[in-house]
């Protein structure tokens, strides 16, 4: 049984997205796996009592109680590695809305096994603020990239992608919860087809 370890900052609408999918469609019959826990860096994260309700297990490691970002991705690399106990298969990692940068250990550490969804088609507007700044650049398509992650930001390699047209008068807002939408369609699509790579 492969493993899977959500993390997240927030109200966890990706990570519901997954778990639903896993449910649904029965992952650990079909692909051999399950969402074994999530981890939230914020204890009033609505997507902990999400999870719990599915009857995932979760876990809380506030970021603000550590010394460094190293001594915090090193707490956060064992409560993983708690959740994955007796695995054969190391676990995947998916950060859904896990607002944290990750220091090169850690990445390196789960490197081919940890996964990202940002809210632009990469390679444009990594970081922050990517709907806006797709409206102020004029671009016509916005959408959503599931990529790898590597140790530079936001520049991993692409595992899918999902497009929205930019509508004329777009606000913001409207179009993050336009790309929001496909993100929840996407992300689930794109670990699946991740899981059945050889070697997954």
């Amino acid at each position: 049984m492969r493993n899977i370890v959500v993390l997240i900052s927030g109200s966890g609408s990706n990570m519901a997205a997954i778990l639903r999918a896993a449910q649904q469609e029965d992952w650990s019959v079909t692909l051999g796996a399950r969402v074994a826990g999530v981890i939230s860096n914020r204890a009033d994260a609505g997507g902990l009592a999400l999870a719990r309700q599915a009857g995932v297990a979760t876990a809380v490691l506030d970021h603000r109680a550590f010394a460094s970002r190293e001594a915090f991705d090193e707490a956060l690399g064992r409560q993983i590695a708690q959740f994955d106990a007796g695995a054969a298969v190391p676990a995947l990692v998916i950060l859904a809305g896990f607002m944290r940068i990750l220091t090169p250990g850690f990445v390196a550490a789960h490197a081919g096994r940890l996964l990202n969804i940002h809210p632009s088609l990469l390679p444009a507007f990594p970081g922050l603020h990517t709907h806006q700044r797709a409206i102020d650049a004029g671009c016509h398509i916005a959408g959503a990239t599931v990529h790898e992650v590597t140790a530079e930001l936001d520049h991993g390699p692409i595992l899918g992608q999902a497009v929205v047209p930019v509508l004329p008068g777009e606000s913001a807002d409207r179009l993050a919860a336009r790309v929001l939408a496909q993100e929840h369609l996407l992300y689930p699509r794109a670990i699946k087809a991740f899981l059945r790579r050889p070697g997954a």
